[in-house]
């Protein structure tokens, strides 16, 4: 890690590369999002070469954004991994402690009681709960667990998805509504949509022949 922060070091420094220099927390948001993403995919593809290939863009991100911040002086990446050091042992009393739990259920359960604990009690507001980065369908599922939504039998929410698409006017409300009752169908087979429909949109591009870049 220390070779790739010097690397950042060197290509931010003054007669390093101009566009490295250029770059800011919010000029590279769309490329920890893409980045992420691609990682993401190769993590589904079976492919342990191109996931380490993605992993290793997703860890320059990291380092980019570190070095910006330790020339801002807000913070460094010694700080950004004794953090997500610290929270992992806080997190994982049942490792670390002497907490026990029985299930995966009862460790999901310590860790969203130590989380809330960690805000002083504070709840947070639902908005700030679900990243706007997230896809639209990776929003709306977690939105429905917020809200409460309970899941249905298989057979009842796919019923729900046909009485959706048929009486839905064509306008965006209306595609919205059918969508949000397709993420209500996944959710009661245990599938996450974001993921089915992101892994089916590559499996149709990688059947498209190619074509020249223009």
């Amino acid at each position: 890690m220390q070779d790739l922060l010097t690397i950042m070091r060197r290509l931010r420094a003054p007669d390093g590369c101009p566009w490295d220099q250029e770059q800011t927390h919010d000029s590279l948001r769309p490329y920890l999002l893409e980045e992420a993403a691609e990682a993401a995919d190769a993590a589904g593809s079976g492919d342990p070469a191109a996931l380490s290939d993605e992993l290793g863009d997703v860890l320059l991100q990291v380092a980019f954004h570190s070095v910006i911040a330790e020339e801002a002086g807000t913070f460094d990446y010694a700080a950004v991994e004794r953090g997500i050091v610290q929270k992992l042992v806080r997190r994982h009393p049942h490792v670390f402690g002497e907490a026990s739990v029985q299930d995966s259920a009862d460790v999901m359960r310590t860790w969203q009681a130590i989380k809330a604990q960690e805000r002083g009690g504070r709840p947070r507001r639902p908005e700030d709960r679900v990243p706007a980065g997230l896809g639209a369908l990776a929003r709306e599922a977690k939105t429905q667990k917020l809200a409460g939504v309970t899941k249905v039998p298989a057979e009842q929410a796919r019923a729900a998805v046909t009485r959706a698409a048929a009486q839905a006017p064509d306008t965006a409300q209306g595609v919205a509504d059918v969508l949000a009752a397709v993420v209500t169908w996944a959710r009661s087979v245990g599938v996450d949509p974001e993921l089915a429909l992101r892994d089916q949109s590559l499996t149709a591009l990688r059947a498209l022949p190619g074509t020249e870049d223009t």
